[in-house]
């Protein structure tokens, strides 16, 4: 049993948007009371250990005893609305305590607005959803995952738009029709053109091994110029104004259409070389560390590498494909395509041609890099020294060397092996 996801935008009227505007607002409220009282109900824990310690289901049957005297506003929307907030804390706590997350924070309105319903509490019948306390609210397209088992949705508001993202449950999630693929090509029992493929990502273009050349749109950079213009206008209204109300509202579409455009280049480019491929390899790239330098920091986010692959994982899984992302060390830069031996010049960002000194092949560096990704083995082609040192096979490697490969089978996360020599 896989979970699948589709987010849909919705289509309200005027009540409509009133009324799941209300709802987001009483999840957040409901979720920073919560908040509030774990942090002062730990307090007492801690200054009495005979006190309960907090607990999402304790705080849930809490607001509960309270809400009709004290909260009767919260009446007006759905009773999913506050109790799912207050489950989110618990979960949010739960991270926290074990070391994947940082300590939850208060939520500011206008941020993040959505709110949540579980199953049994909205209905959907073709394009429409039932959405209790605010009716039948029409959607861009029905759900793509008809026969699955619909466990919840969450209803989010994205600038001036609603979104509803129905998660479901898949007994059999090989051969789905991944969004972003042109119909010729999605159909359940495509078969691949290609074997392998490997994809050299870069801030202005991602190369694919077969010679391809995607750019990035870019575009944040490109919306810079309205975002700075559209920001100094907000900046000199009113606070509280209906102007202000206005120029921020601009704001977030502004934003909203670069997300926008950058999610649909990324959906048809890893749907496209999922459908098309058996095997697709990747750098595992420092994200982190290259966004520390200033000079690429924009670039980097703008050509989005982590959610390239995050994407390509949950493809490669649905299609029964195989993702391998190389060792971070592997010279795919280096490495002669066409002989298999690795350069001693240095290959600084501004050498994009190169050639070879033992065989003359002269190369396009992206390309030479995406080719060498295509035919990366991490059991059997390549052995990287624990000083960065590439060793053919078949040559003895020193002591302390290791192999360091990133493989991504279907239906298995990522996972580090780690073969002494």
């Amino acid at each position: 049993m896989v979970q699948r996801a589709h987010k849909i935008r919705l289509d309200p009227n005027n009540v409509q948007a009133t009324a799941l505007s209300r709802a987001a607002g009483v999840a957040r409220f409901a979720y920073n009371w919560a908040l509030a009282q774990w942090q002062e109900q730990y307090q007492a824990h801690k200054d009495d250990p005979s006190k309960p310690r907090p607990s999402q289901y304790a705080l849930r049957k809490q607001l509960n005893s309270i809400k009709r005297s004290e909260f009767p506003w919260m009446l007006e929307s759905t009773k999913c609305a506050p109790q799912e907030a207050i489950i989110a804390l618990g979960g949010a706590f739960d991270n926290f305590f074990a070391g994947r997350a940082r300590h939850p924070t208060f939520k500011k309105r206008g941020r993040h607005d959505s709110f949540k319903l579980s199953s049994g509490n909205f209905r959907i019948d073709g394009a429409r959803i039932h959405i209790p306390k605010v009716g039948w609210v029409r959607m861009r397209e029905p759900l793509r995952y008809v026969d699955a088992k619909q466990v919840s949705v969450t209803v989010s508001r994205q600038a001036d738009r609603w979104f509803a993202s129905v998660q479901c449950d898949l007994a059999n999630p090989a051969g789905l029709v991944p969004s972003g693929v042109d119909d010729h090509r999605s159909c359940g029992g495509s078969s691949p053109t290609a074997d392998a493929v490997g994809v050299d990502v870069g801030v202005r273009e991602f190369v694919v091994s077969d010679g391809t050349r995607h750019p990035v749109p870019r575009s944040l950079r490109k919306a810079q110029r309205q975002l700075k213009r559209a920001q100094q206008s907000l900046s000199r209204k009113d606070k509280g104004s209906n102007n202000r109300r206005k120029a921020k509202a601009k704001v977030a579409r502004l934003h909203a259409r670069v997300v926008d455009v950058r999610a649909d280049w990324l959906h048809k480019l890893t749907s496209n070389l999922i459908a098309d491929n058996n095997r697709v390899v990747v750098e595992d790239l420092n994200v982190a560390g290259m966004m520390s330098n200033h000079h690429l920091a924009m670039s980097i986010t703008d050509a989005s590498f982590g959610e390239f692959r995050r994407q390509l994982a949950y493809k490669a899984e649905g299609r029964g494909r195989t993702l391998v992302v190389a060792d971070r060390w592997f010279p795919s830069s280096k490495l002669c395509s066409a002989c298999g031996v690795k350069t001693k010049r240095p290959m600084r960002l501004d050498v994009r041609t190169w050639t070879c000194e033992t065989c003359g092949t002269q190369h396009d560096r992206d390309l030479n890099a995406a080719r060498n990704l295509a035919a990366y083995d991490p059991a059997v082609s390549s052995t990287v020294a624990a000083r960065g040192e590439l060793l053919t096979s078949g040559v003895p490697a020193p002591v302390g060397a290791g192999t360091s490969s990133r493989l991504v089978e279907p239906g298995i996360r990522h996972q580090t092996r780690h073969e002494p020599v």
